[in-house]
């Protein structure tokens, strides 16, 4: 609870605007340090600004009652089923009129794999519904889903809570592409981050459950990261479901990283493999005990 013995930072900001304008109060030095951005922005500062990216998300979701989330990674480049058959469609009518185009030959080749893929979108869609479904019953601020903000998995992930009717994070990160939050997140939980190390940390801090789609490098460092941090015992155990079996087994060898002896045998027990929404759901279920 705030003292009201003292003035609040926001009315010192506001009596600061009022000081006749001169040569002094016009320098930046006169400028209170916490509304300086020319400051704030400079290395040395770099600490501070680390603790306002870990705050300002964290008071945030705890003045909106939100006590635990179910964490949805996975590719931005994996569309809905409808924008993905549409691809192929044009792939397939432009080499059709250059048959001899190789280029567009691989083209139409990996339109064909994403059409393959993007049901994990209507995947994801469906378990953020079927997360949200409950959580908006229950109304106490538990298993809110998380995403990272972006297109593909993750707008599939926060459609499906909007489909439900329930709230849903993002945490986004500032990238030169892929950047701009879908259109589903609720917009006073659409949290933008510059350092990646502490938005991993508020993807972590709340979640009971990790779900994990096919994606490309940065899934693939969020998956890493966590079975890394449970495996050292820096966070408590959670489920880590892994989505489609045949996709990561082509990916990666995690049997192999056994039998080279990089990995115990028992850190394949880590993660699970499941296929379908109602296949992960059920085990989050199971796991949360409900």
């Amino acid at each position: 609870m705030r003292s009201t013995s003292f003035p609040s930072a926001k009315d010192d900001l506001l009596d600061a605007g009022k000081s006749p304008a001169s040569p002094q109060t016009l320098s930046s030095a006169y400028r209170l340090a916490y509304a300086d951005t020319e400051f704030l922005l400079r290395d040395e500062l770099r600490p501070v600004r680390l603790q306002l990216e870990l705050m300002k998300p964290e008071l945030a979701m705890t003045e909106r009652g939100i006590r635990s989330t179910v964490v949805v990674f996975g590719g931005a480049r994996i569309p809905e089923p409808d924008v993905a058959r549409k691809r192929l469609a044009d792939a397939e009518a432009a080499h059709g009129e250059n048959p001899s185009d190789g280029a567009l030959e691989t083209v139409v080749r990996k339109m064909r794999t994403l059409v393959e893929r993007s049901r994990y979108y209507d995947e994801a869609r469906r378990l953020g519904f079927l997360i949200s479904t409950r959580s908006k019953a229950a109304g106490d601020g538990h298993l809110v889903v998380v995403t990272g903000g972006g297109p593909g998995i993750m707008e599939a992930a926060n459609r499906g809570a909007h489909d439900a009717g329930a709230e849903s994070v993002s945490l986004n990160i500032v990238l030169p592409f892929e950047q701009k939050p879908n259109d589903y997140v609720t917009p006073e939980l659409s949290f933008l981050f510059h350092y990646f190390a502490i938005r991993k940390m508020h993807f972590l801090m709340r979640a009971r459950a990790l779900v994990v789609f096919p994606g490309g490098y940065g899934t693939l460092d969020e998956l890493f990261e966590t079975l890394t941090l449970i495996q050292t015992q820096k966070i408590k155990p959670l489920p880590v479901l892994i989505f489609g079996k045949a996709f990561w087994e082509r990916v990666i060898n995690f049997d192999a990283l056994v039998d080279e002896g990089t990995i115990a045998p028992q850190d394949i027990l880590l993660f699970s493999y499941v296929e379908t929404a109602d296949e992960a759901w059920a085990a989050i279920m199971k796991a949360c005990g409900l």
